[in-house]
């Protein structure tokens, strides 16, 4: 967690931004985005010649070289604004913009390939520079959690339903997945890379039964910094910001692509990763003729949400898993692509469970209820029970401010999730249960737990009426008696 004093400092960064003119809150980000990969860059090599210096040797596999020296984060900072503007625009940022490219293009030097430095204003940069220096990112947590306290400002939503997934959300469905060290990852609606990166953090903290560090047995580090993430996009913006994201958090060749990926042309990415956590766009529609004809196979729609399911079993291998956020709708719309992609879960695969969340938890960016849906790929059913929870709380305030709050079932949903057995059905007047297969069927493979859950009402008992009404005439003969003793008062003071 980052301190207030850190927090104030990422305000006052952010508010020298606004006062200079650039006021898109994903420009900002954006910006110190290069400059903190800039200065990243600059640490590594610093740590690369602080370790040469100490074993008397030439420093292994310089970034920068002599060549561009003027490049560096140490180097350009002492500079006067004036010759920083300069280094900065015309040296550093195209340094990384066009870093990795002699090795041929890599994901990152291609979404990097349209990025534009806004800063121009001399002042405005020395004056960011100097606050950035400042900022104690030493730290891999550290750094993370500044970045993401900048995407936190991200708090208006984007088109077609997009918008930022809250950490503690992505957090508990990580957990729920468990991933180990040689998953294969992918969101298909990555846009920051929030899921990616708390896989990442996850994994890092993870240890094995001796209690020694998952990533440290043989090939899982190579495994984790080349092959495990991947993410899909089609805006350029959140590629360049989901990239650095993941570079930032240390993984050091992120495979995030540019697609759409429910267009034909990703067509031929079928039966790739073992995990799929994401939350796809809401409430938004595509061309019929640019969706991949698998997908309409599986549903015939054009709505995204329901297009994304269709897509999550395409891409997932057999036996792999998915954790998704939906809108409500999906859970019991009664359209027949609505039934249809309920079935499918259903009877061709296996529904593991369904957590109902409460309508405040996006906010303020939008009120939608939604539900998270956990399953697993098989291509030959075996939902037998499906597990439910009525989430309640989720330890923020309900409303547009989201401030902290005690009530939280998040921790008890980790823990009944773990220790659930499927042959016990439980109380359905409880916040987890389980519900036969059978009975979803006969109910249309409606998924909404208000459909299953029992709620007790308390019985109230009430006097009898003429009880009721003889008290009420006793009241107003006391408000009588008041009013007399009132309008008494009034007249002796008149005389």
């Amino acid at each position: 967690m980052i301190t207030g004093e850190i927090k104030s400092k990422v305000d006052r960064l952010w508010t020298t931004f606004w006062n200079n003119g650039i006021s898109n809150p994903l420009s900002v980000i954006e910006q110190i985005s290069y400059l903190l990969f800039i200065k990243r860059l600059d640490d590594l090599e610093l740590a690369k010649e602080k370790k040469a210096n100490r074993l008397r040797k030439p420093v292994e596999n310089s970034i920068f070289g002599d060549e561009y020296k003027s490049c560096r984060w140490s180097y350009f900072k002492n500079q006067n604004s004036e010759e920083m503007l300069e280094s900065v625009r015309d040296k550093a940022f195209p340094f990384i913009k066009s870093l990795g490219s002699k090795e041929g293009e890599t994901a990152y030097s291609s979404h990097m390939k349209d990025a534009v430095f806004l800063i121009s204003n001399p002042a405005l940069l020395s004056n960011v520079v100097e606050q950035i220096d400042l900022l104690p990112i030493a730290d891999r947590d550290t750094k993370g959690d500044l970045y993401e306290y900048m995407l936190s400002k991200l708090t208006t939503a984007g088109t077609n339903g997009q918008f930022r997934t809250p950490r503690h959300i992505i957090k508990m469905m990580v957990e729920l997945m468990s991933p180990h060290p040689r998953e294969t990852i992918c969101d298909p609606a990555c846009g920051t890379a929030g899921f990616l990166v708390a896989v990442a953090e996850y994994l890092r903290n993870l240890k094995d039964s001796d209690g020694n560090l998952v990533l440290n047995a043989p090939g899982n580090r190579e495994h984790f910094n080349t092959s495990m993430f991947h993410g899909f996009d089609f805006d350029s913006t959140m590629l360049r910001i989901g990239s650095m994201n993941l570079m930032l958090h240390g993984i050091e060749d992120p495979n995030i692509e540019a697609s759409d990926s429910l267009s034909e042309d990703r067509a031929e990415i079928t039966e790739s990763f073992t995990t799929i956590l994401a939350n796809p766009p809401f409430k938004g529609s595509v061309e019929e003729s640019s969706i991949a004809k698998d997908l309409t196979k599986i549903v015939s729609t054009k709505k995204t949400e329901l297009l994304f399911i269709a897509l999550f079993l395409r891409l997932l291998k057999k036996g792999g898993r998915a954790a998704v956020i939906v809108p409500d709708g999906v859970l019991f719309g009664s359209s027949k692509a609505h039934k249809k992609i309920r079935q499918v879960l259903v009877e061709d695969h296996k529904l593991d469970g369904v957590i109902s969340m409460p309508s405040g938890v996006f906010k303020p960016y939008a009120g939608v209820s939604t539900a998270i849906l956990i399953f697993t790929k098989t291509d030959a059913g075996g939902t037998d029970r499906v597990w439910f929870y009525d989430m309640q709380a989720d330890g923020f305030s309900l409303d547009d401010k989201r401030v902290a709050i005690e009530q939280n079932d998040i921790p008890d949903i980790l823990q009944r999730w773990k220790e659930r057995e499927v042959g016990k059905e439980g109380d359905r007047k409880d916040k987890a249960f389980f519900v036969p297969k059978d009975e979803i069927k006969a109910n249309g493979y409606d998924l909404s737990i208000n459909r299953y859950k029992e709620i007790e009402y308390d019985e109230v008992e009430y006097e009898a009426p003429k009880v009721i009404l003889g008290k009420l005439r006793g009241l107003e003969e006391e408000i009588k008696a008041d009013l007399d003793e009132l309008e008494g008062l009034l007249r002796s003071s008149n005389e």
